[in-house]
């Protein structure tokens, strides 16, 4: 797609002098907020069992995490249009805001009502944070020049996910978990200030109007994908009942929703998400990429540490020490490719290494046993993200540089809008295919194992670390191994999903990185 200036670009003296001093200052105050939103998806993980059980909401778990995905993935395009229509400046601020109330918020519930309520809030503002963040890099620094701060966006994401639950751990058996959700207040309001005081970008009065029926639309889709994908932790019986009318129906209506979202967008003056954006192939082989991620990494990363704990009898800080060697990798790549792409203005190669490298990781994680050398387990989770670092900011730099400088913002919505739907679908198959292998093996373990042994309502769905560290010596070793036995052949479900990401990335087409900001493109802002 061909890269054109905005025809309503103002034509006076620009709003904002990008010197080196302010990008710096910008991107500091960008970090924090990517920080923010990568931990805190990771820390309250952690800290889970103790929160509902203070809460005395045990059976209802899963909807504090279902209610801050929803609302991250509902507000992802709107965040991403309203900063193209109207500037990113206002939004960004509104999220961080809506993020911080929503964190005290959390911090303060008495029920887990109210725990549910505010930690909806905090989504809102998350996935405000993620989108904008990545826009105003677009916008501050050219597509030639944004891998070197893309890289550290990256890193970012790495060490987050592992020092979540390290924090969620120490929070839990320190102070207490209500301070998983005052960790983000202080950071949140010195982000709030640096963005208030130094982000000065240009707003603008929007031509056309907001496209409010595609809005709603997409909320509906995204809001059935998230509720059907997560139907077997929020239902009272916690399975899939496909004779349940209320599933049934909401599969039709998540169905319907998208056909008449995409009816809206091929008819409105200026849809959400133009469709037209995916007859460009880097832009649709990017995106495509970013879904195929979604649904095989974070899979797999979303039940690592759980191996850990379950199969090895690690606590849940020592398991987040042990991820660290995936970290490692990600930000050798994550920092080293940016830097690359800086210098060579070529950026395709990267996502082929990276999908081939993770999905060869992903190989290795099927030959998981529980006797498993620490050392082995850390050099295969160093090779996942070995590749994941090649993959994530790059296919980042390649969607917002595809399309007009007028447009990042819906580039980048759609982009993590996509890996956030393929993460909560891939990780819902996953668990699926391990909860059935694991209630199989469970099944054969226990007619080996004497009556005896066996606990009242002894089960998949109530296997707990706390639960397995409590039972016989026997049957802990039969427990162990049938769960090590369940989850490594599931990851051969992941491996071919990586390569079909490994086969997409060549189809790239490589663009010539721009080297004018955002902005300077617009007549917005100067460089110097």
């Amino acid at each position: 797609m061909s890269r054109t200036a905005n025809s309503s670009a103002p034509t006076d003296e620009p709003e904002l002098v990008l010197s080196q001093g302010t990008i710096y200052v910008i991107f500091s105050a960008l970090l924090a907020a990517m920080f923010l939103s990568a931990l805190d998806q990771s820390v309250v993980s952690t800290a889970l069992p103790t929160i509902v059980g203070d809460l005395r909401a045990a059976q209802h778990e899963g909807w504090i995490i279902t209610a801050y995905l929803l609302a991250i993935a509902v507000v992802m395009p709107i965040y991403g249009k309203l900063g193209d229509l109207r500037g990113r400046r206002r939004p960004f601020l509104v999220a961080i805001a809506i993020f911080v109330a929503g964190s005290a918020g959390s911090a303060l519930a008495t029920s887990f009502v109210d725990l549910v309520v505010w930690r909806s809030l905090q989504g809102l503002g998350a996935g405000g944070l993620v989108i904008l963040s990545q826009a105003i890099i677009a916008d501050i620094v050219s597509a030639r020049d944004r891998g070197k701060y893309m890289g550290p966006m990256g890193a970012v994401f790495g060490v987050a996910t592992v020092a979540g639950p390290l924090l969620g751990g120490w929070f839990t058996d320190g102070p207490g978990w209500r301070w998983c959700f005052w960790l983000n207040v202080p950071i949140g309001l010195v982000a709030f200030a640096v963005a208030y005081f130094r982000l000065r970008l240009p707003s603008r009065r929007p031509s056309t109007r907001f496209d409010l029926a595609g809005a709603a639309l997409m909320a509906v889709t995204t809001a059935g994908i998230v509720l059907l994908t997560s139907w077997s932790s929020i239902s009272s019986d916690g399975r899939y009942d496909w004779s349940s009318p209320v599933l049934i129906g909401l599969l039709a209506l998540t169905v319907a929703a998208l056909a008449a979202f995409l009816v809206v967008e091929t008819r409105v003056a200026d849809p959400l998400i133009p469709l037209r954006l995916f007859r460009s192939r880097t832009f649709s082989v990017s995106v495509s990429i970013a879904l195929v991620l979604g649904m095989t990494m974070f899979a797999a990363l979303s039940f690592l540490p759980t191996f850990l704990q379950m199969a090895r009898g690690y606590d849940a800080t020592e398991a987040g020490l042990l991820m660290l060697p995936m970290t490692v990798g990600l930000m050798i790549t994550a920092l080293g490719s940016g830097i690359l792409i800086s210098s060579t203005g070529r950026y395709k190669i990267f996502p082929i290494l990276g999908m081939g490298i993770a999905t060869i990781g992903l190989a290795l994680l099927t030959r998981l046993t529980a006797d498993l050398s620490m050392v082995t387990f850390g050099a295969m989770i160093f090779v996942l993200g070995f590749g994941l670092g090649f993959v994530m900011q790059t296919i980042v730099i390649a969607v917002q540089n595809a399309v007009p400088p007028e447009m990042v913002g819906v580039a980048t919505s759609t982009n993590n809008f996509l890996r956030e739907i393929g993460a909560a679908v891939g990780t819902s198959v996953f668990s699926t295919v391990f909860t059935t292998n694991l209630t199989t093996r469970l099944a054969a373990a226990v007619r080996e194992a004497p009556a005896a042994d066996i606990p009242q309502g002894f089960g998949a769905d109530a296997l707990t670390p706390d639960v397995v560290d409590r039972l016989p010596a026997a049957l802990r070793e039969l427990v162990v191994n049938a769960y090590t036995d369940a989850l490594a052949p599931a990851f051969w479900y992941l491996v071919p999903l990586g390569v079909l990401g490994f086969a997409i990335a060549f189809l790239m087409k490589e663009v010539r990185l721009s080297d004018q900001a955002g902005l300077v493109a617009r007549g917005a802002a100067v460089g110097r």
